[in-house]
């Protein structure tokens, strides 16, 4: 049995192609072999590689368990005894994470939490700024501008296909290197400029 202090809610959060789940499945890995008793959570829209599964765009997988919200993830994990729960894609579970995230970690479960921060559109996607805001360890990754080779905070969409409101996924809007590019301010072009 593990001495545990205080849980923690611990955020990696940036553009698509970061490699957000590359770092959550790296934690859950150290978290298992520490002994640690542990959940991966994804959102059933989350489909890309099969469902039942997190994924990066390298190839690196861990099994995970498919919810389709914030209320079938807590009954998911709720009286399991857990020590760490992984969510992957946290953008698709929309704002009511963030009450079921810190309801988690007041009952003693660490929780690290991984999605966009930001929209196609270049937006902030919630939940993950609210999240962010409330962590106590923060990871904000950038990836490589396919344009210039800079540090890229921003993904945007290749094409205008799918529509629909960037604050409120669908399955057309999981997608890959196929759909989308991350872009570093200077080159990303779909900003909202209000």
């Amino acid at each position: 049995m593990h001495t545990r202090t205080q849980a923690r809610l611990q955020v990696v959060a940036g553009p698509m192609f970061a490699g957000k789940s590359e770092d959550l499945m790296r934690r859950v890995r150290r978290a298992r072999i520490a002994g640690l008793s542990v959940d991966v959570v994804s959102h059933a829209l989350d489909d890309r590689r099969g469902e039942g599964q997190v994924s990066s765009h390298s190839g690196l997988s861990v099994p995970s368990r498919s919810v389709p919200d914030v209320e079938a993830l807590v009954a998911s994990v709720q009286g399991r005894g857990l020590d760490l729960v992984a969510i992957d894609e946290a953008q698709f579970f929309g704002p009511g994470l963030v009450d079921a995230v810190d309801a988690l970690v007041a009952e003693g479960v660490d929780v690290v939490v991984s999605g966009l921060c930001v929209t196609f559109d270049g937006r902030p996607f919630e939940p993950l700024p609210a999240l962010m805001a409330i962590a106590e360890d923060v990871l904000k990754l950038t990836a490589v501008c396919a344009v210039c080779g800079e540090d890229a905070a921003f993904h945007q969409r290749l094409s205008t296909g799918g529509g629909g409101d960037p604050l409120r996924p669908t399955s057309d809007q999981v997608g890959g290197i196929e759909s989308y590019q991350a872009r570093c301010r200077r080159h990303f072009t779909g900003a909202a400029r209000t």
